[in-house]
């Protein structure tokens, strides 16, 4: 599992067994009910509990109107931005980034499925979310070329400094992306 190494996963286990079997047992159940029972939204790829059925965010007329579309690598980034309270609009959501080497292309991020949306809906504006890594970079340039064919405007969230951070702390290329993407006062 992700974040959980063989130390770690051998000390929930032994854990489980001298202590809390029951509990165990439960999160084994409710593992097996979200892996039976959670599928894909067919609108946007998040997570949903009704196969077939958009997601709670699909279902909102608000979101639906607001002509733009947040593309996002995976369903805890969608989480992320929920929280913040800071967009409003559509997702959707690739569960990873182009990756040939592995075996992953447009087809597995559902592109198809984000095509189709760009032709069918008003979208006015692309955002693109995605991670600032070579395979970010690649996937953000072949969607933003995919939507600028049906004359989307495309933007890519801001990076550079968190706020409150100190420029010491900061990494080389962080920092160089902070000031190649400056905006007048």
């Amino acid at each position: 599992m992700p974040g959980v190494g063989p130390v770690s996963a051998t000390r929930i286990a032994y854990y489980l067994l001298d202590r809390k079997r029951q509990e165990g047992l439960n999160m084994a159940q409710v593992i097996e009910q979200s892996l039976k029972n959670i599928s894909l939204c067919p609108h946007c790829r998040n997570y949903t509990d009704q196969e077939n059925e958009p997601c709670e965010l699909c279902k909102s007329d608000k979101r639906r109107s607001s002509g733009s579309i947040c593309v996002v690598e995976t369903p805890t980034d969608v989480s992320a931005i929920e929280s913040s309270s800071s967009y409003s609009g559509n997702y959707f959501v690739l569960h990873g980034h182009l990756s040939p080497l592995d075996g992953i292309g447009p087809k597995e991020l559902g592109l198809d499925v984000l095509r189709s949306r760009l032709e069918s809906e008003d979208v006015k504006e692309l955002i693109l979310a995605l991670s600032q890594t070579v395979e970010g970079d690649v996937t953000a340039s072949y969607i933003a070329s995919m939507a600028k064919k049906y004359g989307i405007t495309v933007s890519r969230i801001a990076t550079g400094v968190p706020l409150g951070g100190d420029l010491g702390s900061v990494d080389g290329n962080t920092l160089a992306m902070s000031f190649n993407y400056r905006r007048n006062m």
